[in-house]
């Protein structure tokens, strides 16, 4: 399960503990804003309340909803070209208003009222040229430009339920009602929330043009909350991930693992409507108010207003974002982004305010979850530090060695965001919630659902049971295969590490085993495979081998593959014994090496191994190898989960070589063995146009081997659909000594169904797909033409001239989690017993 999985995870559990009504009176104004001449809706209208920062904007068809805690306010409608209307909100709980403006003398000459509703001119716009001078003057202020730059960073994450209300959840508040006592207001909204996680951070951040360099020195760090039984760093490296730091000054914004398109990309003319609406005075500077709004409200881009100087600097002193209405973001109801910056006395833009708040839910009905991450700035400098050392220290991101050890008093010394103070009684909310038994055992049920493992304690657990999801699966050779397992962890010890399972097949009644001990050279919290891993490791099995079906992202017992298109019966026992050593280097790079002795023993009935000559049946052969193992993937962010280590997004480019290497003889060796093969893969974005995975990988045997060591193509046998694997492919179909690969996925992200009227509500996205393989078979290991070989299995074959070909379309996104495929197989179409096209599917949690 990927941690996107997880995290939706969160937002069902959140719905589980809510069932929600106001504790506060809260009141909705919902209204229609037209023109007072032509009666036609205005759309992106300003509609506030006097004196704060709580408002909204007219959609499309000039509507809005509005939710206030009381009506001792003053609403402001506001639009350019009309004049501005002011009311006080009615007393009822609901109200429906209808707003007519009246035009101003002066009407802006990019908007012309008309009969069939307003329409919007590109060319002589003085909005387009407006922004296309901000745009034109994006880099000059920067403090990148200088030769040092350093400054100061508070930052608070907040997770809560959203719309906590009293009578909605008055059966929760019957068990539980000391949670009014944690309830507080959310920034977005106004609407109740009940806090239930809380992560502080503060870091030094300095930055040198020459050599360019930059370091992140965590000074300080706290959480708490129910999210602790997910991997605390893995959570806030996926919530940093998500919640990436804005800059308005990029071409493309990366928000939700999705990339949005900037009002101030070099193409926002193309893709924004932009309006001068009015001028507003911020600390003493004259702004143009300049709003903005895609010209497809599904595409992935934001609305809002950018604050800009009236003067030749161009200088943005504030940025409010959101989100269309319409837009096709799966789980996101609201979003505001709220920027705040001031200027050096040169004139550098200095970012001082960073806050992004997001409301989380499953469905447009329903209010689970909360989410808010305040940054402050302070103490920002161009002056050369005072030590440069920081410079030459390992790593981006530094974490001081008493950085989770700092007192209460730090804290309250150094916070410089003191709002929604409740959130600092989380654990204290927490510690009521778990006396009751029954959201004790519902948070345990939750919490082996998402993690897939079970603690052995709830207090300080030594030994955690898992994975669950291999716990029952079926196989051809095994029938029924039941295994259980599991790990230490570091509270048993912090450098030595356990792990192992057994296994058993209900039809060929044969234990199987796993048992492992690692030795961590650095100290861990929880896990072993933490990053950075600097270990040793000592790894003894017996299991089965199965041939040309090596999922890359899953266990092959995993109980979700065990439904197969056709037997999988291409498998051969193994045992094997390993040392090996592994080193994460802060540049990412990562170097495993592996001594490995291994014994592949034949299951006749399935995969017979025969000498090619004599015909004479063959028990086993056993290899006795080197592997050296090289990753490089800069700037990769990963998901370090119990079990597996994930990328967060497939952004970065990941570059991989692995080295095979045995002598007949040496280690037990039957043959002579030298492999090589290189890999890459990357994701690339097209801005508004979708994204590209791509994957390519290329491998040679040099040696003259039997057919189990040569290359055997991944044949994808689930109805599942699997990168890195073929699923129209039959196991063991092509033996190779040499292959080129490739494996194409784009992502159109929706853009032809999004313009396809009822259909575009679906919210669907396109998917097209395309995998390959290039081999070929040398003399030397054609059993038909060299001796000393095994006979090759039934219906395996050597690839001809022409390579092994699939294509695929598909839509995402159906219901929010589901991808089917259609593929089709469009080479080597006379094999026998072959798919020639069919559906694949996958769950596929994403924004």
């Amino acid at each position: 399960m990927t941690f996107k999985s997880r995290f939706i995870f969160i937002l069902f559990f959140s719905l589980f503990i809510s069932t929600t009504d106001n504790v506060f009176s809260q009141h909705i104004i919902r209204g229609l804003v037209t023109d007072s001449i032509s009666n036609e809706p205005l759309p992106f209208v300003s509609v506030f309340l006097k004196g704060t920062s709580i408002g909204t904007v007219t959609d499309n068809a000039g509507k809005f909803s509005l939710k206030i805690l009381h009506t001792n306010h003053i609403l402001i409608i506001r639009s350019l070209g009309y004049k501005e209307k002011t009311l006080k909100p009615p007393g009822e709980k609901e109200a429906a208003l209808s707003i007519r403006l009246s035009p101003t003398s002066k009407q802006m000459s990019e908007i012309v009222v008309r009969s069939k509703g307003i329409k919007y001119k590109k060319k002589d716009n003085p909005a387009v040229f407006f922004v296309k001078k901000v745009i034109d003057s994006k880099n000059k202020y920067s403090p990148l430009n200088k030769e040092f730059y350093s400054y100061e960073k508070y930052e608070k994450i907040s997770l809560a339920l959203n719309n906590f209300q009293k009578d909605k959840h008055k059966n929760l508040l019957k068990r539980f009602d000391f949670l009014i006592n944690y309830v507080d207001t959310s920034s977005i909204s106004g609407k109740p929330i009940l806090p239930f996680s809380s992560k502080e951070m503060i870091e030094s951040y300095y930055f040198q043009n020459s050599p360019r360099d930059e370091k992140q020195i965590i000074k300080a760090r706290k959480s708490s909350g129910i999210d602790e039984m997910l991997s605390d760093e893995g959570v806030e490296d996926f919530l940093n991930e998500i919640f990436k730091n804005v800059n308005i000054y990029d071409n493309d914004i990366s928000l939700f693992l999705k990339q949005f398109v900037s009002p101030l990309s070099t193409g926002g003319p193309d893709f924004y409507k932009y309006y001068l609406i009015d001028t507003v005075k911020i600390a003493g500077d004259e702004c143009m108010n300049l709003g903005f709004v895609p010209f497809l409200s599904e595409s992935t881009g934001f609305t809002g207003h950018i604050y800009v100087t009236l003067d030749s600097t161009n200088f943005i002193k504030k940025v409010k974002l959101g989100i269309p209405k319409n837009i096709n973001l799966n789980f996101v109801q609201k979003l505001a982004i709220d920027q705040e910056f001031e200027r050096a006395p040169d004139g550098t833009r200095l970012m001082t305010k960073d806050d992004i708040t997001v409301e989380f839910a499953l469905n447009p009905k329903s209010d689970a979850l909360y989410a808010r991450r305040t940054s402050t700035y302070s103490k920002h400098s161009f002056e050369k530090p005072a030590n440069l050392s920081v410079f030459n220290q390992i790593g981006s991101t530094i974490k001081e060695d008493d950085a989770e050890k700092k007192p209460e008093t730090y804290w309250k010394e150094s916070r410089t965001d003191t709002t929604l103070n409740k959130e600092n009684s989380v654990d204290k909310m927490l510690h009521q919630l778990r006396k009751n038994p029954l959201y004790y055992y519902s948070e345990k049920v939750f919490s082996a659902l998402v993690v897939g493992y079970i603690p052995t304690s709830s207090t300080k657990n030594l030994f955690t049971l898992g994975p669950m999801y291999s716990s029952v699966s079926t196989n051809s050779v095994e029938g029924v295969r039941l295994r259980a397992g599991g790990l230490t962890t570091a509270n048993l010890n912090d450098q030595l590490f356990a792990k192992g399972f057994l296994a058993y097949g209900t039809k060929d009644h044969i234990l199987k085993y796993n048992a492992e001990i690692e030795y961590s050279f650095n100290k861990k919290k929880e896990i072993a495979n933490e990053y950075p891993i600097n270990s040793i490791k000592l790894a003894t099995s017996y299991d089965l081998n199965r041939l040309g079906q090596q999922y890359r992202y899953s266990p092959p017992d995993n109980f979700f593959l065990s439904m197969k298109r056709q037997p999988d019966s291409k498998m051969t026992y193994q045992r094997k014994i390993e040392l090996s050593y592994n080193r994460d280097f802060y540049s990412q790079l990562s170097l495993g090496t592996t001594l490995r002795y291994r014994t592949e023993f034949a299951i006749t009935q399935y995969v017979p191994f025969a000498d090619n000559t004599s015909g004479q049946p063959i028990q086993s052969y056993s290899m006795g190898e080197i592997q050296l193992k090289l990753r490089y993937a800069p700037g990769e962010k990963i998901y370090q989960s119990i079990g597996s280590r994930r990328p967060i997004s497939r952004n970065a480019p990941v570059f991989s070589l692995q080295q095979n290497l045995a002598l007949k003889g040496m280690l037990g060796s039957d043959f002579d063995y030298c492999f090589t093969e290189l890999g890459f893969q990357k994701r690339f974005w097209f801005s508004a146009y979708g994204n590209a995975n791509v994957i390519l990988n290329a491998g040679k045997v040099w040696t003259k081997n039997p057919f189990p060591m040569l290359i055997i193509p991944n044949a994808n046998l689930s109805y599942t659909i699997q990168y890195e694997s073929y699923p129209m492919m039959n196991a063991l179909e092509f033996i190779n000594d040499q292959y080129l690969s490739w494996d194409l996925n784009y992502n159109i992200n929706g853009l032809i169904l999004n313009r396809i009227p009822l259909l575009k509500k679906l919210k669907l996205r396109e998917i097209v797909s395309f995998r390959g393989l290039y081999g070929s078979l040398s003399e030397k290991n054609n059993p038909t033409q060299s001796t000393g070989l095994f006979q090759l299995p039934t219906e395996s074959f050597k690839m001809g001239k022409d390579p092994y070909m699939e294509a695929g379309v598909g839509v995402e996104n159906i219901f929010n989690f589901l991808r089917i495929d259609y593929v089709w197989r469009l080479t080597y179409l006379d094999h026998p017993n072959i798919d020639k096209s069919g559906v694949r599917i996958s769950l596929n949690f994403s924004f």
